[in-house]
This record gives C-alpha cells, structure tokens and sequence, in this order.
C-alpha cells in the first residue's frame, strides 16, 4: 500500500478494504461517493471485473459498505452505485442502516452497439443515504435548475394568496440525465466506466461544504477527488490499480512524477474496420 499527500488530499493505492481499515479514520468522514465495480465483466487493465458468483460480489460489496459506513460522520451523506441488477440487494442491506431519501436514476444516450432481443440498458442507479435524516447536509440553493414547465410557458399559480408565476428554478428530481464521459471530450482519461464531472459536481456541492472531508473508496480516474478540490473541500481517494492512480496523482495535483517518470495524459486508440474493410482509430 502506498498513500501521497498534499494540502489536504490523499490518494492511496491498494486495496479498498485494506486502506478503508488501516488509513482512514472512523467518524471523520462528511462525503462518501462509491463507485464500485458493478460484477458485469469489464476490464480494469487487465483486472476483471467478475467474481466467481453472485454471493462472493455481495459478500465483498457489504464487507466495504460496512467500513464506509463506520468512517461516515453522524451527519454524513453516502452515494454509492453499482449495476441494475444488483441495487435491489444493495437497497435492501443499507435499508436497515441508514435513511435513504433518494432512489436516482442517471440517463445517457448511447452511440454504441444496444441489444436486439431486449430491451438495452441506458441508464446507472444510485441511492442517496444518510446516518441522520434529521441532521444532514443539503445545499439545494447550490444544484438548482431551470424549471422548464410552468416557468417558462409564464403560468400563474393561483393557488397562492397573491397569484404569481411558477419559479424559474427548482432542485433537481431524480432523473438525471449527463452525457457518459467520451474520447474526444475534455475530461477523458483512460478509463472504461469514468463518471463525468457534471454528475459529480451536483453531489458534491448537494451534500458537503467547504472543506469538508469527501472520501471515493473507487476513485478511478479520481474525478471525485479533481471536483472536490475545485469546489474547496478535501478528499481522500483509494483505487487497487496502479495506473488509475497515475491519473488521480496528475488531476488533484499530488504529483509531477512517479518513480521518477513524468504524470502525462494519454489517450488510447484502438481500431476498427471500416464498411469497406479499411481500418479506421476508434477512441475508448
């Protein structure tokens, strides 16, 4: 296990359960959001994505839920995801432990292949939980968006004392709809499940203040740890693979190099044959 540090923020390389237990303090945490491996098969260069059973992925998934929740403050909030099929079994274990006040749906189109014999899969879960739901953060005033309907169509509410137009602004619902991260936008790092800074800026200012403490046990590409630092608060984030934390070592500005060689971006290019045979880059 290796862990580097500055002002403020620690990435720690190694694995979730080991760091969790061994480098992160109980009750010290305001922030958790938990990306997870969702058990479908994908390759985290070259670690899969797949446990030998369901069970194994359960038993592994609130091994790692139970430590979040002992470092979560009374007062903290915890987002985390994982895939369609297995939220029911992550609902129903966090249920019993803390409130959960939201069920959300993240949305995106697709460009690339969908099923033909089902219906495909365009969407991610993640539920909102809380220790406290009597004593929580939520910034509403901080995500609020455009309301597309009575606002701007001019209706008049007259079920108030005084008729007035509807709002223009509201606090989002549910479904939220953010393009998936892809080749040629800013953001892109080399990763095949990044989460766009978008979604992560929304829960980060929803649910911790500056400098408060935002812990990713997944971080990945460390969007997390990048949006929180760009929003003033502080972060601790953890991945197993080396390379992912190249990435967040360069996006939270921790360091320049890595045994001794210089944190650059890159980007991978594969490819594909053409209709007509011919062989065309293709940007993952």
């Amino acid at each position: 296990m290796e862990t580097f540090e500055n002002n403020g923020h620690k990435i720690i390389l190694g694995d979730v359960i080991e760091a969790l237990s061994q480098q992160v303090e109980d009750n010290s945490i305001d922030l958790i959001f938990a990306d997870p491996p969702y058990n479908i098969g994908k390759n985290f260069n070259g670690r899969m994505d797949k446990w030998a059973c369901d069970a194994d992925y359960l038993n592994w998934s609130y091994t790692w839920l139970d430590l979040c929740l002992s470092k979560l403050k009374d007062n903290g909030s915890l987002y985390v995801m994982t895939s369609t099929q297995f939220m029911p079994f992550f609902d129903l274990y966090l249920r019993d432990k803390l409130s959960i006040l939201s069920r959300i749906i993240w949305t995106y189109d697709s460009s690339g292949v969908q099923a033909k014999n089902y219906y495909g899969s365009m969407y991610e879960p993640i539920l909102f939980c809380v220790k406290d739901k009597n004593n929580y953060t939520f910034n509403s005033e901080d995500i609020l968006v455009e309301a597309k309907t009575g606002s701007k169509r001019k209706l008049i509410d007259y079920r108030k004392k005084i008729p007035t137009i509807y709002n223009s602004e509201k606090v989002p619902g549910n479904v939220w709809n953010f393009p998936r991260v892809r080749y040629r936008m800013e953001e892109y790092e080399n990763h095949p499940t990044q989460k766009p800074i978008q979604l992560l800026e929304r829960i980060i200012k929803a649910s911790s203040n500056v400098n408060d403490i935002v812990l990713d046990p997944f971080s990945g590409t460390f969007t997390t740890c990048y949006v929180a630092k760009s929003l003033g608060r502080n972060s601790i984030g953890i991945d197993i693979e080396k390379e992912y934390v190249k990435i967040g070592l360069r996006r939270v500005d921790i360091e320049e190099s890595y045994q001794g060689v210089k944190l650059e971006r890159e980007k991978k290019v594969y490819e594909i044959k053409n209709l007509d045979n011919t062989n065309l880059p293709l940007f993952t």
